[in-house]
Parts: C-alpha cells; structure tokens; sequence
C-alpha cells in the first residue's frame, strides 16, 4: 500500500496558470475550450481534494494497521510460554515419576545405605558427613593441580598429594633403607618378608563338576589332611598329568539340595580372579559327594597365628594381614558376591614365613541383588553381624563387621563378643558390647581403635566400606606404618636371645 500511496501523486496545476498568461486577442476564440479547461480544472481540484482526502484516510488505516504486523511474534511468544508451560508439568510429571521409581528402589535396596555404581561400590560412612565435601575439594584441586601442571606450574607438593598414600619403596624419595623395609612391611629381626601376594600357579579357569572319578585324574592323598570343618575335609592332592600340587576339598553331599549348595560354591569361586582369594582348578561330582580341586597353600590358617604363644604378631603384621583381606572382599562386592563367612579359620597364610594371605572357603557366599532383600541364618557366632542376628536384610557392610572383629582378634588375642556360651556371645553381638579397655590394647596406635571403631557398628549402613577401609590412614599411612616398623624391630631385638 505504501507504494501506491497518492500522497506520491503529483496532479498537473497548469490550467490555472495558463488562464493568466494567455493573450487577450486569443482569449475569445478560445472561451470555448476556456471554459472546458475551467470545467476541466475543477474537475482536478475536486479530484486533488478527494485524493488528499484518501491520501489521509488510507495514512490513518496504515497506522491502524501497523500494529497488527507485531502479533504474529505475541502469538510466537504465546506459544512459547504455553509450549514451555507444558514442558514444565511434562518435566515435572517426569520428576515425579522418577522420584516415585526412585524411592521403589530405594524401599527395594536394603538399608544399607549403599549406592551401588557400575564397576565399583562404594559406602561412605553416614558419620562422616564432611566427608563428601572433602572428597569434592579434592576433586577440585586435583583439576587445578592438572591444569598447572599442563602449564608447568606445579610444586612438588602438590605433585606428592597425588600420589598414592601408600608408596612402595621405589617411590619413597626418602630412599632410606629403613624406610624402605617398613613399607614392605618387612622386620629382619622377626624374618617377615610381606611382598606381594603370589597368584595362584594356573590361571582362572571356569569349572564345571564332572560326573567321573577324580583318581582318573588326581592322585588324593587321604593320609594328607589339610583341614576340615562342617563340610567335610580337605586333602593334598597331585595332577597326574602335570604333577601340580592341589588341595582336594572334599565335600559330603547326598541330596540335591546340598549338590545344588556345593555347586553354588563352585558358581561363585568361577567368578572370583584376585591374588588374595583361592582359585578352583577343577570338580568331581560323584553319588556321595562333590569334591572341589583348588590350588594348593601350605601356611596353614590365620587362626594358628592368633592362638601361637611362640608367634608375636605386631600391629605391622596385623596391617599387613587386614590390608589383604579388605583387597580380597573389595574385589568380591563389586563383583556383587557377599562372603557371609569371613573368621581366621577362613583364612589361609601361603607360608609361613611371610605375611600373604588368601580367602578361602564360599560355601556361604551368595550373589548380592539389591532389589531382593538377602536374608541368612547361618555363620559363626563369634563372627556374626548384629543384622544376621537379628534376621535382617544383609549387604556388602556385613562383611565388613566381620573384618572389624578380625582386626580385634588380631591386635589383641580376644574374641570381643565371645561369652560363655552362644546365647551370651549373640546378645553381646546385639548389645554392640565391646571396648578398648583390655591391657592388650595399651600399645595399639590410635588409627588402629579407629579403624575398628568405624567397622563394629550396630547399625551397618554407618560401616565403611572395603573400599574406604583401604583409604583408612591405618592401612595407607606409610609414615605411620614405618612408625611402627621401627617400634616392631625395637621390640624383636629386645626379644632377641642373648648372646652365648
């Protein structure tokens, strides 16, 4: 319309003009076109009129109509907010979903208190509720750290607080000799020597039982027994074909609920691949029993160390022993596998000149399932957990309290819950009735009580974890255990016999 606007118009004025200019002796033979030219010209002056007159009505529309160019945008934003408004009921009918599914889980999940990730599972002690924010700082500084680094601008302390906590002596930039022996946990006083642990002398192999005679294949010294317990025993064995050295775990199992029992344990062991948990070689099943072929340590179990007068464990030694057995059980949680039947009898020295130890014993382990609530009837009193007692839900912090009473046991000789008979044994579980007041804990480092302080808690889902036990500076503090490495040779050369 702006286009073909008349204000853009110019109507010709001439015959006004003309009228003036013309001469007079043309005026007469001219009046007859000069009235047509008059007529002609108000004629124009009427149409000038009523062209300005549009010109003005059409400008007073244009701009009435000006507006109206804006709403398709209000309409736009109409929509967006009714678009967005929608978006939000959609996200938070979503939210709410998700919570509602959120709290089936967690309503699912037993109350330990856990969050189970990926590949790894990790509990935090509710207790330590700074804990996390720490746990943020860190991860904050580690990002600086790295960002300073890539720019050359990191000291050499900040290079140490990424380090490991625990350093082997490669790492020590002390390069001390006694530094170097206290890290590896080693006393030439006592003869210990606590290297790594030596994985097992086959690889993992995936068993099934087979249903023919294991002399076929093994040759089962009945005179050499091992060990035995509730199951059955164990003997020494040898591969015919290799001439490898085994352990021959017979167990009694006639019906077929104890085969399928027995087969749960050779299930679970086909999932467990770590240094510190005994590996299954191979299996029998016969009318009578199962017989599982393991591999084969000769150290004899923790709990002749625990009772041996002439065998003086110091705290180093008991570091060295917990620090593998939280290796072994972190391993086994996130393998998702509870081992329901952790005590010293279950646990095996290699030898018995060092301090390597291995799992041993899964007929009580079971798959862990956080949406089905795991409940157990079975265990050793001494080593039981309050929730186990009380016929609650069980998870990964079950263990753990195992693991606290192990520590105990260790450091000071005592069972802390044993009373004069099971009935008194469990209602101490129950009452969590135990202390650091026994003469045996004068000497035992702070870090030590607190360890086990922050395992033998009623309530599991404030236990930490393997995972966080590790972490504990009582297992990862290389100051403190060259401390006590230095306080253990103290205390073997004043046991020294003296010189003839």
């Amino acid at each position: 319309m702006g286009k073909n606007c008349p204000n853009n118009i110019t109507l010709p004025s001439h015959p006004r003009n003309l009228t003036c200019h013309v001469p007079m002796h043309i005026v007469a033979n001219c009046s007859k076109g000069a009235i047509q030219k008059s007529q002609s010209c108000s004629h124009e002056e009427e149409v000038d009129k009523l062209n300005k007159e549009n010109a003005e009505r059409e400008s007073s529309v244009l701009l009435q109509m000006d507006p109206p160019r804006l709403h398709p945008e209000g309409m736009q934003k109409e929509e967006n907010l009714a678009v967005e408004s929608c978006n939000r009921h959609r996200r938070s009918s979503v939210q709410k979903s998700s919570t509602t599914e959120r709290q089936q889980e967690e309503e699912a999940v037993d109350d330990a208190c856990q969050r189970i990730t990926g590949q790894e599972i990790e509990s935090e002690s509710p207790a330590d509720g700074e804990r996390k924010e720490e746990h943020q700082v860190s991860v904050t500084e580690k990002q600086e750290e790295r960002k300073n680094e890539g720019e050359g601008v990191v000291d050499k302390n900040e290079k140490e607080d990424k380090e490991p906590p625990a350093l082997s002596p490669n790492q020590d930039e002390a390069g001390q000799s006694q530094d170097e022996e206290a890290t590896e946990g080693r006393c030439k006083g006592c003869g210990k020597d606590d290297s790594s642990t030596p994985p097992a002398p086959f690889d993992h192999r995936i068993v099934s039982a087979k249903r023919v005679g294991i002399s076929s294949y093994y040759n089962v010294n009945k005179n050499e027994i091992l060990g035995g317990g509730r199951f059955g025993q164990v003997h020494k064995c040898e591969e015919k074909a290799t001439g490898l050295k085994l352990a021959a775990k017979i167990i009694k199992a006639r019906g077929a609920k104890e085969k399928d029992e027995v087969k749960n344990e050779i299930s679970v062991m086909n999932q467990l691949n770590h240094v510190n948990l005994i590996q299954l070689y191979d299996a029998f099943e016969s009318k009578n029993d199962i017989v599982l072929v393991m591999e084969y340590v000769e150290g004899g179990e923790l709990f002749d160390r625990i009772i041996d007068e002439n065998c003086n464990l110091t705290e180093m030694d008991t570091i060295s022993f917990i620090k593998q057995i939280c290796e072994g059980i972190q391993y086994m949680h996130q393998m998702y596998i509870l081992h329901l039947d952790l005590k010293p009898e279950n646990i095996l020295c290699v030898n018995r000149a060092a301090n390597q130890i291995k799992i041993i014993d899964f007929g009580l382990a079971r798959r862990y399932k956080p949406r089905e609530k795991l409940r157990v009837n079975f265990g050793t009193p001494e080593f039981l957990a309050p929730e186990v007692v009380n016929y609650e839900f069980v998870s990964f912090p079950t263990d753990m309290w195992s693991v606290g009473v192990i520590a105990y046991m260790l450091l000071s000789g005592l069972s802390p819950f044993l009373g004069d008979d099971d009935n008194e044994t469990l209602n101490n579980i129950l009452a969590c009735s135990w202390d650091f007041e026994d003469e045996e804990f004068r000497g035992v480092s702070d870090q030590a009580k607190d360890f086990i302080s922050k395992l033998l808690i009623k309530e599991k889902c404030w236990r930490i974890s393997a995972t966080a036990a590790l972490k504990h500076p009582w297992l990862s503090d290389h100051k403190l255990h060259c401390r006590l490495q230095k306080k253990a040779k103290g205390t073997c050369v004043s046991q020294a016999p003296p010189a003839p």
